[in-house]
């Protein structure tokens, strides 16, 4: 019977994992250009696997024109070379698997590279021909069709349409990307784009990838009839996201998915207000969980976390889903930079970029985040160098950035690159150990001096540094049976600003964010604090003072 239950675990791995994102370019740079790669992911996964995760998501390593960080894939079936070969990525998954991490690759249904041959052969062909039904091609409206098709905006800023130039140098149609226009979007409804996705998810579980995260996942079907809508008063339903259609596309791939022997993994990038809308992608024939987003943009408060917990808890318990946890991405500000200002929320729309921060009280905060993160049923996702306390770097002059966003709008949002600067691992100057001694380029972005403190070797071992925390952090939620299952509840009596529930059986977690000490319970004792300077190694001198929990603070208790 123990070896039933171990083995259902196994095979539901997801549902209560700790998944750690790699993104491949800032990662670790093994050959020296300044460029993170896979032979430099492959040198550190022992780290990785110290450090206490239970799978890695990796960021589109495909072969790309990178105009959006990878997120224009020309070949699914290619590693680019920037990063390595197709040989390494097969090596990378089987020496995780070997550490016991598990590999989670990326999708990008929504769009292709421009460089994609599907697309140079459509733009080629004309207008009319077929190969241009995989897109979107449509003429352009007014005299000459000198106006895009309608009115719709994309996601990186301006017009959602781009003009292409018939065979011949005349004007032609336009096609549709809602992000770049190096991103053309695809067209569902054709049978090919569905057919050749399929192949592209067997193409990797083949080589051992454990699932795949859906980017965009909510926008691949649109309305064929391409309407003018009003961004401010969209209609119900929106012309390209949350399209009931959509469903269809993840309800094949999850039967795809459970073909295998051990059923692969369906994680989706789901940006949705509507909680009951949100859980449709989360039935038991779509996806098997998916990130929560709300929780990310929820400020600093325990009120508004609290409602943001019971809505995710009682949204995903309506479908036998597993909830999920996250505070940072590749594609958001660092948690460690949000919590340090005096508005801790966040949102695409309000990046909040160049405010006033006070990174030691969001350090502070980011470390009370994480037992809170892991404490909470379900799954939970670190992005790198969190592990590390970094946060965002707003000051990258602006012809060093690369990112879309900022080029696209001018300069008035100044992107994501900030939160992709790559890591810094030994020394105390830049690289930082990103690049091999004696690297012939500087990293892609520029690193901040002060990161010297901040190193993996600079933190390792030493008592009280981010990375020790983490690592005592991950290593008790691994081993703390009343961590996993569904079994949660919150504890009545507790001051305003402090949340407290229990998970199991006399195992508590309590995270005060009310701006005051509070006292702790007399029968429990503190299992690990996020104090700063507590020392994991020593739980009794865990910073709580004498029976008080200080303000943004979290504790791991355990009745007496």
């Amino acid at each position: 019977m123990a070896d039933q239950t171990v083995a259902a675990e196994s095979a539901q791995w997801w549902r209560d994992a700790v998944i750690y994102q790699v993104y491949p370019r800032s990662f670790a740079d093994g050959d020296g250009d300044g460029i993170g790669d896979l032979t430099g992911i492959r040198d550190r996964l022992p780290y990785l696997a110290e450090l206490g995760v239970d799978a890695l998501w990796f960021t589109p390593w495909y072969a790309s024109p990178q105009a959006d960080a990878g997120y224009d894939v020309a070949d699914y079936r290619r590693i680019d070379p920037a990063f390595g070969s197709l040989g390494q990525a097969e090596a990378l998954i089987t020496d995780a698997h070997a550490l016991g991490l598990r590999i989670i690759v990326d999708v990008v249904p929504n769009h292709v590279s421009d460089r994609h041959a599907w697309f140079q052969e459509a733009k080629a062909a004309g207008p009319g021909a077929e190969a241009r039904d995989l897109f979107w091609f449509r003429p352009g409206r007014g005299t000459d069709g000198e106006l895009p098709p309608n009115d719709w905006q994309s996601v990186f800023g301006g017009p959602a349409w781009s003009r292409t130039a018939n065979p011949d140098g005349t004007p032609g149609e336009w096609y549709l990307h809602l992000f770049a226009p190096e991103q053309p979007d695809l067209n569902w409804n054709n049978s090919k784009v569905r057919e050749e996705h399929e192949s592209v998810l067997r193409f990797w579980f083949d080589r051992g990838a454990d699932g795949v995260r859906i980017d965009s996942a909510t926008m691949p079907a649109k309305d064929p009839a391409l309407p003018d809508f009003d961004p401010d008063t969209p209609p119900v339903p929106h012309p390209y996201i949350d399209r009931d259609d959509v469903h269809d596309i993840y309800r094949a791939w999850r039967t795809l998915a459970d073909g295998y022997e051990e059923p692969r993994a369906l994680i989706g990038e789901v940006w949705l207000a509507d909680p009951e809308r949100f859980a449709h992608y989360l039935r038991a024939d779509e996806m098997h969980s998916a990130f929560n987003f709300d929780y990310l943009n929820c400020p600093w408060d325990a009120a508004a976390l609290r409602r943001v917990i019971d809505a995710t808890l009682a949204a995903h318990a309506s479908v036998g889903a597993p909830a999920t946890w996250v505070l940072s991405n590749h594609d958001v500000t660092r948690h460690v930079t949000r919590y340090g200002r005096a508005d801790t929320s966040f949102g695409l729309s309000l990046r909040q970029h160049r405010t006033p921060t006070d990174l030691e009280l969001g350090a502070r905060r980011a470390r009370a985040a994480l037992l809170l993160n892991l404490a909470l049923p379900g799954g939970c996702y670190l992005y790198q160098g969190e592990e590390l306390g970094l946060w965002e770097v707003e000051d990258i002059p602006g012809e060093l950035r690369q990112d879309p966003i900022f080029h696209r709008t001018g300069g008035t949002d100044i992107g994501r690159d900030g939160c992709r600067v790559p890591l810094p691992w030994s020394g105390g100057q830049p690289p930082f150990g990103f690049s091999p001694e004696g690297a012939a380029a500087p990293p892609w972005l520029p690193q901040p001096e002060q990161w010297a403190a901040h190193t993996v070797q600079a933190q390792d071992g030493r008592p009280g540094s981010m990375l020790t925390f983490y690592r005592a952090a991950l290593g008790l939620r691994r081993g703390e049976r009343g961590l996993r299952g569904a079994d949660f509840r919150w504890l009545p009596g507790h001051a305003p600003g402090v949340l407290g529930f229990a998970r199991g059986d006399g195992f508590f977690c309590l995270a005060n964010l009310s701006g005051a000490t509070v006292p702790l319970p007399a029968d429990a004792d503190v299992v690990l604090s996020s104090a700063p300077g507590s020392d994991p190694a020593d739980p009794g001198a865990a910073g709580s003072g004498a029976g008080e929990l200080p303000t943004d603070t979290t504790v791991w208790l355990r009745q007496r």
